[in-house]
């Protein structure tokens, strides 16, 4: 009987140091909230966007070349118009993009345009992708807005 009584003592005995090591090791828990990052998002005429070189949220700085693709009429006679804008959406400088594609078609176009982002004061600002449109006609009027931020 005695050796019966021993062996539940012993197994007890086990039982309760591997808990107390468990306890010892276990990690805690930290109830961290999830880290959400978001990307600035593109505005304007964005049913037209179809893609551009520099990412929204990318910092700029210098002269950059860029390609991208639009649809929805946005060239005439082949060019369109790239703006750089600062934080309130005033144009800083312009440039010409030229398409490398087709450009008399409602598919989307492909073109490059250079811009220059000397000079200008660090801070959030935008890419405009502006449509040529020579009639000046405000109905036909239409970009595209991509957030950057200017180093």
């Amino acid at each position: 009987m005695n050796s019966k009584i021993n062996t539940v003592l012993l197994v007890v005995v086990i039982l309760l140091l591997g808990a107390g090591f468990w306890m010892i090791n276990k990690k805690p828990v930290v109830n961290t909230p999830p880290v959400v990052v978001t990307t600035p998002a593109i505005s304007g005429d964005v049913g037209n966007f179809v893609s551009f070189s520099i990412a929204p949220g990318s910092t700029v700085s210098g002269v950059m070349a860029a390609t991208g693709s639009v649809k929805g009429a946005y060239f005439f006679e082949a060019n369109m118009i790239a703006q750089i804008l600062d934080a309130n959406k005033n144009i800083l400088k312009s440039a010409p993009a030229a398409a490398t594609t087709d450009w008399m078609t409602s598919d989307p176009v492909s073109f490059t345009t250079t811009l220059d982002f000397t000079g200008i004061p660090a801070g959030q600002g935008y890419i405009r992708l502006h449509n040529d449109n020579p009639s000046g006609m405000p109905e036909t009027d239409k970009f595209i807005d991509i957030p950057v931020v200017f180093q």
